[in-house]
């Protein structure tokens, strides 16, 4: 248990009391985008949220191999979870990160998942998704020298964001630039096209408790292209559609997000409880 109920670093977020509880932003992010839902979990758990290899303020990762893989990826969390004091923990992850949620799972980390709008389980043809985000990176770089102020702007925010959330204009304009330099810096979206061409293998019936919330405004991943493949790799987990937020509905609605976690991760702990 942390002894600083809120402490940071360039690579990781730590806080709170409680059951542990692992938190894993999408790809091109980092832990930044939990920073308003973070402090919302604290009083119910030890809260760990670290930053991928590949991604703003990991770049560099001693012994990290290229290329990029969900496999590998997967390997780190193991090893950041031992380091962390977590043997197990409630899985909390958006995007890319939800897919890792539901690979720890499988190798037996979790005590529980919520996969907000997770990535993965698509076609190995999909080729939709990482031109999305190379087309996100190249109008971040042609428009680099006018972010900062766009990014003052509330509905100018709104609209450079509208790509990942509703409602850019209530992200703080320096989280909002947080947001598009950590995009700008990524590296390991170069190899997100070798990542979705994986065979995936199904979860099947997986024995935790797991929830699958979809952004009921999600332009990446669209819930009526993405989310039937996801019925069909894990046909044991819950479904709920998030109301009025995009693809990392944290930037839209920290609080409704954070609402969503602990109700799930209090069944999770009331269902093992009665054994």
């Amino acid at each position: 248990m942390p002894t600083n109920p809120d402490t940071h670093s360039t690579t990781a977020l730590r806080g709170g009391q409680g059951e542990p509880l692992l938190l894993l932003h999408g790809g091109t992010s980092s832990w930044h985008c939990w920073d308003t839902v973070a402090p919302l979990l604290f009083e119910h758990h030890d809260v760990f949220a670290p930053t991928l290899p590949g991604h703003a303020g990991m770049i560099d990762v001693p012994g990290w191999p290229r290329p990029y893989t969900i496999a590998k990826a997967t390997d780190w969390l193991e090893k950041a979870m031992d380091d962390a004091g977590f043997e197990t923990a409630h899985i909390v992850g958006n995007s890319l990160g939800g897919w890792l949620a539901m690979e720890l799972a499988r190798r037996g980390r979790a005590r529980s998942v919520v996969a907000l709008s997770p990535a993965g389980a698509w076609s190995t043809t999909e080729t939709r998704v990482p031109g999305i985000f190379r087309a996100m990176r190249r109008r971040q770089r042609l428009g680099a020298p006018l972010l900062p102020l766009v990014m003052r702007v509330p509905a100018l925010r709104r609209e450079a964001m509208r790509v990942v959330c509703e409602h850019g204009d209530r992200v703080t304009a320096e989280h909002a630039m947080l947001a598009a330099r950590n995009a700008l810096q990524c590296t390991a979206i170069e190899d997100f096209p070798g990542i979705i061409a994986t065979e995936y293998e199904p979860y099947g019936p997986l024995d935790l408790p797991v929830l699958i919330a979809w952004s009921g405004s999600d332009r990446i991943l669209p819930y009526d292209r993405y989310a039937p493949n996801w019925r069909r790799y894990a046909p044991s987990a819950t479904w709920r559609t998030l109301p009025d937020v995009g693809h990392v509905p944290m930037y839209d609605d920290p609080k409704l997000v954070a609402d969503t976690i602990l109700e799930w991760t209090a069944l999770a702990t009331a269902t093992r409880a009665a054994g």
